[in-house]
Parts: C-alpha cells; structure tokens; sequence
C-alpha cells in the first residue's frame, strides 16, 4: 500500500486485487452462513427451473468478501464503518471474482474506499467502504501479576 509517513491510507491509492475462486462449496456455505436458504443458492435444478444457468452467491457472501478484501488490505485494528454495495452481474460457479479497489477519501483515520468485483460476464459488485485505521495500535493488556 502506498501510504503516508504516519502508514495512514493515501487517497488515490489502488489496493491490490484480491483472486476468490467462485466454488459451489463457497456459494452454499454462505448462503448456509447466512441463514439464507434460497433454493437459487443450493439447488442446481431448481436454480435452473426458475431460469438461472446454475446456483449463484448471495448478496450477504459478496458483502462478506467485501469486508473481508478490506480488512485484509488494512490490517486487524481496521473497523469498516458502512459497507454500500451493489450487485450486477452473478457470480457463478467455476468462475473467479476479482476484487479491486482504490481510495477515494481520506479524513483523519478514516478512509473511503470505492470496491470493484469482477468476474468473466463483467461487474458482479460495486460500491464503497468506510473503514477506519487507528493511528496507533491499542494498549496491549498488562501481563498477569507475576509474569513479565
């Protein structure tokens, strides 16, 4: 990441993108996950009934690998805020999804990042992510009486 001297986010700066195999096991656990139990998420021939090629990822998994691109990018003390997506195009098994990202803003701690996800049939999600990044690690406990 390029970053300030303080190792605080820089506006205009592209996160790397993140590669997530779109697997059927990946599209039924988060559904699972998520207590969404939507036969579209599941069931191949029912997907296929009601006109889908096959089962697709829901929208709460997308959101997950959302959060989770950018805590990764930013580290463990990262607090997303709010997450705004949008979906486009399905996510499929067998496909890859590739997530993308750049900064848009920086107030204080604060960054707000504009988020990409792409596949094979095009933009399967966009939006933008609040995330704040503490200037400081927080004050690690004290060690137990008698122990250093």
């Amino acid at each position: 990441m390029t970053a300030a001297p303080t190792g605080q986010p820089t506006a205009g700066t592209e996160l790397p993108p993140l590669e997530i195999p779109v697997t059927r096991t990946l599209i039924v656990a988060g559904a699972i996950a998520s207590r969404d139990y939507q036969d579209v998420h599941h069931d191949a021939e029912l997907a296929r009934q009601k006109g889908s090629p096959d089962v697709f990822m829901n929208i709460l998994t997308t959101n997950g690998l959302v959060g989770r691109y950018i805590t990764d990018h930013f580290g463990p003390t990262a607090m997303l805020r709010k997450v705004a997506i949008r979906l486009g195009v399905p996510n499929y098994p067998g496909d890859t999804m590739v997530l993308t990202g750049r900064i848009e803003a920086v107030d204080g701690d604060t960054a707000t990042v504009r988020v990409v996800g792409a596949n094979a049939l095009g933009r399967h999600v966009t939006g933008t992510v609040t995330v704040t990044v503490p200037t400081q690690a927080p004050p690690s406990a004290p060690a137990p009486e008698g122990r250093s």
